[in-house]
């Protein structure tokens, strides 16, 4: 008897076949207990309520937790008409920056959601498959694409080709071809490229780098990071790379790289900075006495020139002079290769490399030598739950690179470690927080990084096959880009000046004003005039901007809990860990939101699910109260069934929703292939009551009229 009962909810769900394996005859009292409520919604609520979880043989059974559903060819959401003015990229003519921002030469002002393609997915996915992943990134509402580990060793092939080459110089036709398709396919769908010039090349002995043996740290091999700052022949070798790159001909476009209004920015070196992360390895203990000889001559010229001592400016890991040294050879090397950039005829903003790995505001200035500031950032756990009075999250790093009149970029943000929980919400706090400080390009890390040619494997630099991430990515995307969201009525200016720019480490882990201000407001970092850098411009602060010089003034009160932006759209409760969204065309609730009662403009959601993400958009334009075309993604936690192996098991959220909007509109499951399921919903006294339950096979639901 209890077989055949268990047998009958194994086949609708209830118990996973791991859990009756697990259980026996022998447990008929609890077994006969699970039959008793297993029919009902109130057992499938306290099982979500409860988090119930067991393991067996490393399996992870999560009772009414669904096997993953997407597709990873297609998107049952589409955003693509997000792109259909953009189609093919480039028709507004190249990128310029203008001020603190993007334009296009027809005046169109250019607002980035991005994505990164890297390593194995640039030179491994079919052709035919390029094509259907440029589709399938247009529908998820994505319109940038960084091209990145295209030259690093760990790729094989990579633009150079096999790793058994004996040099570095030439670039693998087959490899580039590759390129040429992906910027291709991407261009036809609307989506512009961000090329990176250099990530992780490895020089090899025939390539003839001149102090070659002291750097290749008795590898075959030798990274240049740190070392191009002083030799001349690595130098030479990026600038003949990007000479070579960027006079290539697209082999199905016909066009130059250097001529295709499709590229948007190139970055010039990736995370290689001398300001925090490898001025040191230049130094005499570093055991690269040929190149320590070359910086000890910058140093000295750097000393003579600005009359302080070599000893301070060498002592490259203290703040003080030695900052103003590194920022200023390092704006050197920029300043060259930004020359010869031009000189090939490069018209797009091109970024020097990146504020990242805990870069303090120090690190800036070089970076103001190319037109865009870029910054990387990584979350670990609780984004949400981060309290402004005394701990940073990713968004205060990104917020802490944004200068006073450069377009800021994010090329990389993703959180770690893998898989994070409430990674679902993230999306969703970036694209706001984007919105309100008017951040111009933001690219996720990364949609793929192993060939596009399958459902993949589990990873944490895989956006393609991950539903946490991917269910709420659509609904970030149309946030951002559509302009749901206002931009801050209220700026405010850190202006450090000179002493205490250079001579401390003014981070966002330690002040306690950048991560208030941007909580709140739009913040923005302000440049010192330095006789000593008569490069680095002095930021012009509009009378309009709050002007603040000490990094440790708090804009919140002592044992504040919640925080609303001025705009009166965003909340973000740090005691409980949930963020809303109260604005006409989309209201959201993320996080931590489980037992709560949460009323917004036009939306009522009581969720029973502990962490979740609740999205409701207007998809035609019209505010969500007269809108006829409703779109809800659905986020929540998933992991791997098996660890480390496909599939995703994920989380189904489970709650009420009830959306205020016109009568007449229909409720349907969005499915693979169009196949749309219509769902029962309730509508009374001008709203539509929707039970979310766990047999909801989707992330993505549509409340309309069609």
């Amino acid at each position: 008897m209890i077989s055949a009962l268990l047998t009958c909810l194994k086949r609708i769900n209830i118990i996973y076949p791991p859990f009756f394996q697990r259980y026996s005859e022998e447990h008929s009292s609890i077994l006969l207990l699970i039959i008793l409520f297993a029919s009902s919604q109130l057992f499938i609520n306290e099982l979500a309520k409860a988090d119930v979880i067991s393991s067996h043989d490393n399996n992870k059974v999560m009772l009414g937790w669904h096997e993953d559903m997407l597709d990873w060819q297609t998107s049952r959401v589409d955003l693509s008409f997000l792109n259909k003015q953009e189609r093919p990229a480039g028709k507004h003519g190249f990128l310029k920056t203008n001020g603190d921002q993007l334009v296009f030469e027809d005046g169109t002002v250019a607002k980035f959601w991005g994505t990164n393609i890297a390593a194995y997915a640039l030179f491994q996915t079919p052709n035919d498959m390029i094509k259907v992943q440029a589709k399938r990134l247009s529908a998820l509402g994505f319109n940038l694409v960084r091209l990145h580990h295209h030259d690093s060793l760990w790729v094989n092939p990579n633009i150079f080709g096999d790793q058994k080459t004996n040099n570095t110089k030439a670039i693998y036709i087959d490899s580039i071809e590759k390129i040429d398709w992906w910027i291709k396919c991407l261009k036809d769908e609307g989506i512009y490229v961000w090329l990176d010039l250099h990530v992780d090349r490895a020089f090899k002995k025939a390539d003839n780098i001149s102090a070659f043996d002291e750097i290749k740290k008795g590898q075959p091999t030798a990274g240049l990071k740190g070392y191009n700052y002083v030799n001349n022949s690595i130098q030479r070798a990026m600038q003949e790379f990007n000479t070579a790159y960027l006079n290539h001909i697209n082999k199905y476009t016909q066009t130059k790289y250097v001529d295709e209004p499709a590229i948007a920015a190139v970055l010039i070196t990736n995370e290689n900075d001398l300001t925090q992360h490898y001025g040191n390895a230049l130094l005499p203990d570093k055991n690269v006495p040929q190149h320590n000889k070359l910086f000890m001559s910058e140093a000295t010229a750097f000393s003579k020139a600005t009359h302080l001592s070599v000893n301070e400016i060498t002592r490259t890991w203290e703040h003080g002079p030695s900052k103003l040294f590194l920022n200023n050879l390092e704006y050197k090397f920029n300043k060259e290769m930004i020359i010869h950039l031009r000189q090939l005829g490069l018209k797009v903003p091109i970024v020097t490399t990146s504020s990242w790995g805990d870069d303090p505001l120090s690190s800036l200035p070089a970076l103001t030598s190319g037109d865009i500031v870029d910054v990387h950032a990584y979350q670990k756990y609780d984004a949400l739950k981060s309290n402004p009075l005394f701990s940073s999250n990713f968004t205060d790093w990104m917020s802490a690179a944004q200068v006073i009149n450069k377009p800021m970029s994010v090329s990389e943000w993703n959180a770690e470690p893998f898989p994070l929980a409430e990674r679902h919400t993230l999306p969703i706090y970036v694209a706001s927080q984007a919105s309100l400080q008017g951040w111009d390009a933001i690219m996720q890390y990364a949609y793929a990084q192993e060939p596009l040619s399958s459902k993949g494997s589990p990873s944490n630099w895989q956006l393609y096959n991950d539903p946490a991430l991917l269910s709420t990515m659509p609904a970030a995307a149309l946030i951002y880009r559509r302009g749901d969201l206002k931009l801050a009525n209220t700026t405010y200016a850190l202006d450090l000046g000179k002493d205490a720019l250079f001579g401390q480490a003014t981070t966002a882990e330690n002040s306690v004003f950048i991560r208030t201000a941007s909580a709140i407001s739009r913040l923005v970092i302000a440049m010192p005039s330095v006789k000593e850098l008569p490069w680095l411009q002095k930021s012009y602060i509009n009378s309009n901007v709050k002007v603040f010089t000490d990094p440790k003034k708090s804009l919140l009160k002592e044992g504040t809990k919640e925080i609303t932006s001025d705009t009166q759209e965003l909340k973000r409760n740090w005691d409980k860990g949930y963020l809303t969204i109260n604005s006409p065309k989309t209201q959201v609730a993320a996080g931590w939101i489980g037992s709560e009662n949460i009323k917004l403009n036009d939306v009522e959601i009581l969720a029973i699910t502990k962490n979740a993400t609740i999205a409701v958009q207007s998809i035609d334009d019209a505010p969500i109260n007269k809108s006829k075309k409703i779109l809800i993604s659905l986020g929540g936690n998933s992991v791997t069934k098996i660890d480390g192996h496909m599939p995703f098991l994920y989380e189904p959220t489970i709650g009420t929703l009830v959306i205020k909007a016109p009568n007449g509109l229909k409720l349907y499951e969005l499915k693979a292939g169009g196949n749309n399921m219509e769902l029962p919903v309730l509508y009374h006294n001008g709203q539509y009551t929707i039970k979310l339950n766990n047999t909801a096979n989707t992330y993505w639901m549509t409340l309309t009229n069609d």
